[in-house]
């Protein structure tokens, strides 16, 4: 069963997570021939000030 764990900076809205969620699916299903009920996909929304890049947070 693959399980996909994924990291976002908080702000897509819910359609652009479910288009996540599915185009990730249909990825799995077709490079490690399973079916769509063995996808797990994980969406973790973090904020921007807990997300640093090159020394600094996103804020």
């Amino acid at each position: 069963m693959p399980i996909v764990q994924i990291q976002l900076l908080e702000g897509r809205t819910d359609e652009q997570k479910e288009n996540i969620i599915a185009k990730v699916t249909e990825s799995l299903v077709e490079a490690a021939e399973v079916s769509p009920e063995q996808v797990r996909v994980i969406i973790t929304e973090i904020l921007p000030k807990h997300w640093g890049v090159a020394g600094k947070s996103k804020k």
